[in-house]
């Protein structure tokens, strides 16, 4: 990356923390970021390779937007960010946050098959959708130790116990009518990530 290309992205992320900080003054909050720019840094500092600088805009975002989870997209880049600062145990929660908001998306990463599941939870939770335009090869050695590590991680006993009840509750909630019974499921679905 040229001396000018990074200054363009830094200036794009200057300008996206400058439209936050306006919207943040002029609503005493956060009134519409419909185009979601508040997802946007996380890819431009990966792309600068500026991971602490990613960290910090992610620790911001976390303390502004407490309950936003994010999009697949979002939650691969802090995972990845979190690793690439050394946060392994957080990474680690995140990775199955990501998981749990798209489990397609690790699959295109690591040039796995991306098999449909059946019987999914018609919410459209799970869908093939993000991985389209999905820009991180695995094939790049910036991430070849990152895609060591998420294997590892995958294929880990406590991973797999969650994935597995996670997509168990996801089967469940495809035929449950609404009622009790789905509250309960529901609620167990968003406990997972908690209890991670």
């Amino acid at each position: 990356m040229t001396p000018k290309q990074e200054e363009r992205i830094r200036n794009k992320i200057a300008r996206i923390r400058k439209a936050l900080a306006a919207d943040k003054k002029r609503w005493g909050g956060f009134h519409d970021d419909s185009r979601g720019l508040r997802y946007v840094p996380p890819e431009y500092f990966v792309k600068l390779r500026d991971y602490r600088g990613g960290l910090r805009y992610l620790r911001w975002f976390d303390r502004t937007f407490p309950d936003d989870m994010g999009f697949a997209v979002f939650l691969f880049e802090y995972t990845l960010i979190l690793f690439k600062t050394g946060k392994l145990k957080e990474a680690e929660k995140k990775s199955f946050q990501t998981y749990f908001v798209n489990n397609y998306l690790f699959n295109k990463f690591l040039e796995k098959p991306l098999l449909p599941i059946a019987n999914q939870d018609p919410s459209n939770r799970q869908t093939a959708e993000p991985t389209v335009a999905f820009v991180y090869p695995r094939q790049d050695p910036e991430y070849a130790v990152f895609a060591a590590w998420l294997e590892n991680v995958l294929a880990g006993e406590k991973f797999t116990r969650f994935a597995r009840e996670m997509v168990e509750i996801d089967r469940k909630l495809a035929t449950e009518p609404a009622g009790k019974t789905r509250t309960k499921l529901v609620k167990r679905l968003f406990a997972l990530i908690g209890e991670y």
